[in-house]
């Protein structure tokens, strides 16, 4: 199980947290649980770091920042204990949870940990801070932001556990935002590259690191709610959303009494992504290597590209190359190419920062044709203009204005016949 910052947010909150757990432990399983530092600890340890000294050691930023998974973790442990059950915390560095030595961002190479389990067979509640383990040299790291999600697939991967419950501030994943379209459905399940997709794409509901480790290691996640009115049913006993292989989706299905209700969807979910942005480069010479000059030096500075459209060459052997990027590195994306105007060897960079991505996702993309076209007639018709697409196997992504987002999402649901009711 585990639980991220806003249900861990104040004695209050982990305290309903101790009970959900408390009933899972009831109903007969073996519990581990990683809790995430309480909602604005880790900005406010961040923020310490940096007035100590801008230009910080990562490994010490480490030591930090994960307190604030330890004291979440110490608190969750006694708040088990006084409802009368057996519980400890296990920190990262006791397990441990082996990483590599890349500070701020490392990556979980093992936890082993017969303590662990021989601890939970003899019933006893294991609490683990997400967010941390311990590099080669034995020093305290941490995995990046979000990274509570991908310790609880892989704690849950190292003690074989049936499932991996993810517990968050919605209640399952939805055909797309339901803030945005309220006839948004909840599904009942969603496979791992469906997920990955959504999650690429702007679908907040779970981390894309955790799912790529869910489905390496073959772990079934599952999202809930821990926020429920009072006088609503616990939160653990509403269903939420099952994560799972492609195979085991193809087993519930031809499983199911539902019949054709459950056939699999076309489309599963929609996705909108505001942190965009769109860079063009004007006449840009139409020879082997022009391209890579680009986004070489983009690659080396750890920017991310998306969207990458070349035009047809002109007269002149010379082509325009769009691209989007993260809103967050279109500074320093354009930092980067005009420092290299003149080896790139363009006419004119041109920058938008109002633009949105939207995609639809869903295996069913596969056996189907017309996917796209349904996008294109559906944004067309609302006088939508795309400014730029991208496709996978099981997915078709456009760029639009960024004004346009919620009218695009609302008329693809739509269109897609997602709508609920």
């Amino acid at each position: 199980m585990k639980f991220g910052g806003t249900s861990m947010a104040g004695t209050e909150r982990i305290r309903r947290v101790a009970g959900i757990v408390k009933r899972q432990q009831e109903a007969g399983h073996e519990v581990a649980v990683v809790v995430s530092a309480m909602a604005g600890e880790t900005d406010r340890l961040v923020n310490f770091c940096r007035e100590a000294n801008a230009l910080y050691d990562r490994a010490e930023y480490d030591v930090v920042v994960a307190a604030g998974e330890q004291i979440t973790s110490g608190l969750l442990a006694l708040h088990l204990q006084a409802l009368g059950c057996k519980a400890r915390s296990w920190l990262g560095w006791q397990l441990p949870v082996k990483t590599d030595d890349a500070h701020a961002a490392a990556r979980i190479e093992d936890i082993t940990s017969p303590e662990l389990l021989a601890s939970m067979a003899a019933g006893e509640i294991a609490v683990i801070p997400g967010f941390q383990g311990l590099d080669p040299a034995g020093r305290v790291t941490t995995l990046g932001r979000g990274g509570s999600d991908t310790s609880a697939v892989a704690v849950a991967a190292a003690v074989q556990a049936d499932r991996c419950d993810i517990y968050t501030d919605v209640d399952g994943v939805y055909t797309t935002d339901p803030r945005i379209v309220a006839k948004a459905r909840k599904l009942k399940y969603v496979t791992y590259e469906e997920m990955l997709e959504l999650a690429s794409v702007g679908s907040k509901v779970l981390q894309t690191r955790s799912v790529s480790l869910a489905m390496k290691e073959g772990v079934r996640v599952q999202v809930l709610s821990s926020f429920i009115d009072e006088n609503a049913p616990p939160a653990d006993s509403i269903p939420g959303t099952m994560i799972v292989s492609d195979e085991e989706l193809d087993r519930i299905l031809a499983e199911s009494e539902e019949g054709q209700e459950m056939e699999r969807q076309l489309i599963t979910g929609i996705a909108a992504d505001k942190n965009e942005a769109k860079v063009t480069l004007t006449r840009v010479a139409d020879r082997p290597g022009a391209v890579a000059a680009i986004f070489g030096p983009l690659a080396e500075a750890n920017i991310n590209v998306d969207m990458i459209i070349q035009n047809i060459a002109k007269d002149k052997g010379e082509t325009d190359v769009t691209f989007t990027c993260p809103q967050a590195d279109l500074a320093r994306t354009q930092a980067l190419l005009e420092e290299r105007k003149e080896t790139i060897g363009y006419y004119r960079m041109i920058a938008d920062s109002k633009v949105a991505k939207v995609s639809v996702v869903g295996v069913g993309m596969r056996s189907h044709a017309g996917v796209a076209a349904t996008m294109f007639k559906a944004l067309a018709d609302r006088g939508i203009n795309i400014q730029a697409i991208s496709t996978s196997e099981i997915k078709v992504s456009v760029l639009i204005d960024s004004d346009e987002v919620e009218l695009a999402v609302r008329v693809l649901h739509t269109a897609y016949e997602l709508d609920a009711g």
